[in-house]
């Protein structure tokens, strides 16, 4: 265990960058100083960051198969392994986003236990304060995060149902896992919660008594959360982490107990940001919820450029040249009067963009899984580079990148070495500072948001600092 790392008490692996910011949300506002690296830290990259309690890594697995999964997630957990850590979480989405061949967390979950050992792996996906609600193992999730949204059943639910690359066909949590792994699934239900922690402890050694090696919690209320952080830290020593999956429900569950038992400062003041305008959008995002929000901004005067994405697809080097330096010469004239701007990859999953950058994709020879990944790449990288360049010849301060598939590629083409939370925006996106040595974008404010997150009216409230 290094210097640097011995006031560490978690360190997580986020599937994805949107995924891994919320998470670094909920740690932050229990006090607890975390920031969020683009790769697992060398030694020398601790040490830049003094004072540490937390830290996580964006990963971007959650549009990788399997295989690629295991071939990232070996070293990464082995590096996390080494510093010593008593919690270890492999982050996901709170809305589960997986299957048997894109983004499987059954496959991390079975890596991990090679690697970290654990009596069980805890799998918490409830996640109350960005509404989502696990009982009797069945998911249910709010429609927009930190918005006033219905709440569906997550295999009714308007996106989730229809997302393109991992669509919920169930909202049993054990049925969709166990097409994923031939792990046992056991189950700490809704009923079992609201017991003491003594009684939880007891209940706990009978499910696992019965052979589960995976156990999800359920949780309906942010009050049942510091329950199950107190169960979860029972089980975690430095000498013998405890290696969890789920949504930021863990970081939520551990940093409530923590809290309660006087292992964190005093929860941070946070203060409003000022205005920033004007303000910088770039979303691959295909979520309605993000496509209404485009659809507000564009009504209250944002301009918009809309990526081509089927000539991105085909264009050779040249042609995809000139394409970016068009998208450039617009931004830069539509910034330089003081216009926000919102460049984009669709506009909803109906837009004709993904048919027809799927035709492309498949003439080249792209099976429909690679499509799924292929995509991902090429509309996060490309809206990084963009984003960069503008940044290399325009002073906006603040930039909004949205689309959880994305914005892994987009952090990493912005040349991002790590960020860390300076204020609260939006539930599960707050607004960050950007350490990106050599890089335009270092040290200005950058917000990630997942395609789920946010009121219509997101974009202007991230551009008024509210």
């Amino acid at each position: 265990m290094s210097s640097q790392s011995k006031n560490l008490m978690l360190a997580y692996y986020g599937d994805d960058f949107t995924g891994s910011t919320d998470a670094l949300e909920f740690l932050s506002r229990a006090g607890a100083r975390t920031v969020l690296f683009m790769n697992t830290p060398t030694a020398a990259q601790l040490s830049r960051y003094s004072g540490l309690q937390a830290i996580g890594v964006a990963g971007m697995t959650r549009a990788m198969a399997p295989a690629e999964m295991e071939q990232e997630l070996r070293p990464a957990f082995r590096a996390l392994q080494a510093l010593g850590i008593t919690h270890i979480h492999y982050k996901v989405c709170s809305t589960f986003d997986s299957s048997p061949t894109i983004g499987s967390i059954g496959k991390a979950i079975e890596v991990g236990a090679v690697i970290f050992q654990p009596a069980f792996v805890p799998l918490l996906v409830a996640a109350p304060a960005l509404g989502r609600h696990c009982v009797f193992g069945n998911l249910f999730a709010r429609l927009g995060i930190g918005s006033q949204g219905n709440i569906y059943r997550l295999d009714r639910h308007p996106s989730m149902s229809r997302h393109p690359v991992t669509p919920a066909d169930e909202s049993d949590l054990r049925l969709h896992l166990a097409k994923q792994t031939t792990k046992q699934i056991g189950l700490f239900d809704i009923l079992q919660v609201d017991r003491s922690v003594e009684e939880g402890q007891k209940v706990l050694a009978q499910i696992l008594d019965q052979g589960a090696e995976i156990v999800l919690f359920d949780a309906l209320y942010s009050e049942q959360m510091p329950t199950i952080g107190h169960l979860l830290d029972y089980y975690a020593t430095p000498e013998k982490p405890l290696f969890s999956v789920g949504s930021s429900g863990i970081e939520m569950a551990l940093g409530q107990y923590w809290t309660e038992q006087n292992r964190l400062p005093l929860t941070p003041t946070w203060h409003n940001p000022e205005k920033a305008e004007p303000l910088l959008v770039a979303s691959g995002s295909c979520s309605p919820v993000t496509a209404g929000q485009i659809s507000w901004a564009l009504e209250q005067g944002f301009a918009e450029i809309a990526l081509d994405t089927a000539a991105l697809a085909q264009s050779g080097p040249d042609n995809t040249a000139n394409l970016m330096q068009k998208y450039l010469t617009e931004a830069l004239a539509y910034l330089g009067n003081g216009r926000s701007v919102i460049i984009h990859t669709s506009r909803g999953a109906d837009d004709e963009r993904i048919g027809r950058t799927g035709v492309v994709l498949n003439q080249r020879g792209f099976t429909p899984q690679q499509i799924q990944s292929k995509t991902a790449q090429l509309y996060g990288t490309a809206l990084g580079n963009l984003v960069r360049v503008i940044l290399e010849n325009n002073t906006v301060q603040r930039i909004v990148i949205a689309g959880g598939d994305t914005s892994s590629y987009a952090a990493r083409a912005l040349g991002i070495e790590a960020v860390e939370m300076i204020a609260p925006l939006s539930p599960g996106a707050p607004l960050c500072r950007a350490y990106a040595p050599g890089s335009p974008v270092d040290g200005r404010e950058v917000n990630f948001k997942g395609g789920q997150v946010g009121r219509e009216d997101y974009f202007g409230l991230v551009a008024a600092g509210k």
